[in-house]
């Protein structure tokens, strides 16, 4: 019998990011699909972990596809790729996000995205697009922008079978807040994106219930001294956790720290926004129903020139946000998994390494912080044959 099939495992001498810090040379005992214990001396069997780091599994609460597949292909094949692609890179746990398309079309997709939820590939569906601003829309076709009529909005969540949990629209548009609140009442998130709202709009949109900004600083007014916009009312209230890019293109590192240190990693979400790149090299890829050519893992729309998403995975915005933007181990873990975990309703089950959750990890290399390995509930996705066993003394 392998290490990857048994029923339990034991993970000896790592660094464990905990809720309450750093546990230093730990052990970790894996019990079918859950965490069963930390702590503890090693024992003969346990796989030797010496010199690596582990992480809870990555939460992305935006990814548009991956492996060179797309969500709103409308195809599960499709999407079971997409996941499992960035599943290799970390993401335990992941949404689903759409593109901009007729709405039936969309609402196809949804119930197709809506099966892959209920059997757990996915953790629910985001629809970005069409109710934003075309004066913001960014890879999204224009003539197939929608104002958020709160009926049209109603019949997307609905397609969605119970299992849509992100809309992002722009607020300013007739509908905009009406449908803010109408998605609140059903408990699923408003986000404020591709958006051309001023700063007293998008305060309304919060009061309404919008709590997420979707990709801050991209697809928005920057900020003006006379005229702070949107960025700065997302940033400054308590009640929305902000999304942010990092992968070097979306964001120069110091708005991302800004960002960081003003809203604090409690409230920021880190996301891959990737396309069906991901994963993948330069090339041609579709996005809905542009196309989007890349170019040294640059994606940008075809015609236009337009920046169309990343092609991210967030085991790289793990390493960048702790080599580049030089946050603490803790700060990253909870802006790629404790955060998005607690918006998404999870943390019961997901977003940090306690006993009880379940054991999705991931192992990186203590000093490079390269990924290792990737363990989804209890079973080694990748790299179980990456590490020795304790022998007996």
């Amino acid at each position: 019998m392998t290490t990857a099939d048994r029923d339990r495992t034991a993970l000896a001498g790592a660094r464990l990011v905990l809720p309450g810090g750093i546990a230093e040379d730990h052990r970790l005992t894996v019990d079918g699909d859950r965490i069963a214990a930390l702590g503890g001396d090693p024992e003969p069997g346990d796989l030797d972990l010496t010199g690596h780091t582990v992480v809870p599994g990555f939460v992305d609460l935006h990814v548009h596809g991956g492996g060179g597949a797309s969500y709103a292909s409308g195809i599960a094949e499709e999407a079971l790729l997409a996941a499992r692609t960035h599943l290799e890179h970390g993401t335990t746990t992941t949404m689903a996000s759409t593109v901009t398309g007729e709405i039936d079309d969309i609402a196809r997709q949804a119930a197709v995205l809506s099966e892959l939820a209920e059997d757990g590939v996915l953790a629910g569906i985001h629809f970005e697009g069409p109710f934003i601003s075309h004066n913001r829309c960014g890879a999204h076709r224009p003539d197939l922008l929608r104002d958020p009529d709160p009926a049209l909005v109603r019949k997307l969540v609905d397609a969605a079978r119970g299992h849509a949990r992100m809309v992002t629209l722009a607020p300013e548009l007739p509908g905009g807040l009406d449908s803010v609140r109408m998605l609140a009442d059903l408990g699923v998130i408003a986000a404020v994106g591709h958006t051309d709202s001023d700063y007293a709009t998008t305060l309304e949109a919060i009061d309404a219930g919008a709590t997420v900004a979707t990709h801050l600083f991209n697809a928005m007014p920057g900020i003006a001294h006379r005229a702070p916009g949107p960025i700065v009312a997302l940033l400054e209230d308590e009640r929305v956790t902000v999304e942010l890019i990092n992968d070097g293109v979306h964001l120069h590192p110091s708005v991302l720290d800004l960002a960081h240190r003003t809203a604090g990693a409690s409230r920021v979400a880190l996301i891959t926004d990737a396309m069906g790149a991901a994963g993948m090299g330069d090339g041609l890829y579709p996005l809905g129903p542009l196309q989007v050519r890349v170019d040294n893992g640059v994606a940008r729309l075809v015609e236009g020139g337009a920046i169309a998403g990343s092609t991210l995975t967030l085991d790289v915005a793990f390493k960048r946000s702790v080599t580049v933007n030089g946050l603490t181990l803790g700060q990253a873990v909870e802006s790629l998994s404790a955060t998005p975990a607690r918006l998404l309703g999870l943390s019961d089950s997901v977003g940090s390494l306690e006993t009880g959750k379940l054991a999705d990890l991931v192992v990186v290399d203590s000093a490079t912080f390269d990924l290792v390995a990737v363990m989804r509930r209890g079973r080694w996705v990748v790299g179980a044959d990456r590490f020795s066993t304790v022998k007996p003394a």
